[in-house]
């Protein structure tokens, strides 16, 4: 009898009001830290996809410099690449160079003999 009294005490220990408030407030405050964990969380999985586009993009320039590393190591490599930085052409080769003519004639807009536009004409 006397041990069925004291599990009788200890329920009502734990049902009282003040238990079930402190109870009540820790579920509060952990669920409060499970959404904000999950924000972070958020913010974490951004930073990760702006990280590996990073990523992506410097493996290219690293392949593009690679092959541009490789290509200079051959003697037509460095070749091109002075024609290119400086315009140079070798012994019995000729090079044209194409200039725009500046003295173009100036085409003037005729305006078409349209309806709207002698409306719009008309209302000037």
């Amino acid at each position: 009898m006397r041990n069925f009294q004291q599990k009788r005490g200890l329920r009502n220990i734990i049902y009282s009001r003040p238990v079930l408030v402190f109870l009540g407030i820790l579920v509060i405050f952990f669920a409060w830290g499970v959404v904000s964990f999950m924000g972070k969380m958020e913010i974490t999985r951004e930073n990760r996809k702006i990280a590996e586009n990073t990523i992506a993009e410097l493996e290219d320039k690293k392949e593009k410099l690679s092959s541009d590393i490789s290509k200079l190591k051959t003697e037509d490599g460095v070749e091109e690449s002075i024609r290119d930085k400086f315009g140079l052409v070798k012994e019995g080769e000729n090079m044209i160079v194409v200039v725009e003519d500046k003295n173009l004639p100036v085409v003037e807009d005729v305006p078409s003999k349209g309806f709207f536009t002698f409306l719009k004409n008309w209302f000037k």
